[in-house]
């Protein structure tokens, strides 16, 4: 696993702007029905990714004007509640989600939700670039932290290992520290106890 200092890696010096996968009308990446975009790039390296393909800036396609016309046809539907970035690593594609994210805001205001999942922490992209704090500022959820192999935990919610948070953004904005999503429900017992007990 890597460990940046503040303002180290520039989204401008290493995103190729391309996309890994995008997935509309889902139900694992955050709270409702959502729609969700992959960027391609990520340079934590953290041991036991599940997506380590797409560390590559390169992996996938490039994202697309027609990618994104089709991400706000898919959120005007009434039960898709929001959208979702993941990667990859979202803030080091700025240029692409902040297009998305502005796009979002400006046809549906704030009736949709938008959450990120980022190996940073928010305290971490409080010390970041510019373009950085713009995107953070333009999400409601964010899901943070490296993900750290020996701290793995399957009875999490929306979170592979116990040092990430899901957080709310407007209220951590208030507050001034960070803030833990008021929703956030880990389960008693995984999934593979369960097998187990069986």
């Amino acid at each position: 696993m890597r460990n940046p200092k503040p303002q180290e890696w520039k989204a401008n010096e290493y995103s190729q702007n391309y996309i890994a996968d995008y997935k509309a009308f889902n139900f694992v990446d955050g709270e409702g029905i959502r729609n969700s975009l992959y960027v391609s790039g990520c340079l934590f390296a953290c041991e036991g990714c599940f997506n380590k393909a797409v560390q590559n800036f390169r992996y996938g396609t490039p994202f697309t004007q027609e990618l994104e016309d089709r991400i706000i046809e898919d959120l005007r539907h009434e039960y898709v509640q929001g959208l979702t970035l993941l990667g990859g690593e979202p803030f080091l594609n700025t240029t692409v989600c902040l297009k998305v994210v502005d796009r979002v805001r400006a046809e549906f205001g704030h009736s949709k939700d938008i959450w990120s999942w980022s190996g940073y922490t928010y305290e971490e992209l409080l010390l970041e670039t510019p373009d950085k704090l713009e995107l953070l500022s333009k999400i409601d959820i964010l899901v943070d932290g490296r993900f750290e192999l020996s701290k793995r935990n399957l009875n999490l919610q929306f979170r592979g290992s116990s040092n990430q948070r899901i957080i709310d953004l407007a209220a951590s904005r208030e507050q001034g520290k960070a803030v833990i999503w008021a929703k956030c429900k880990d389960a008693e017992a995984s999934y593979e106890q369960i097998k187990k007990q069986i």
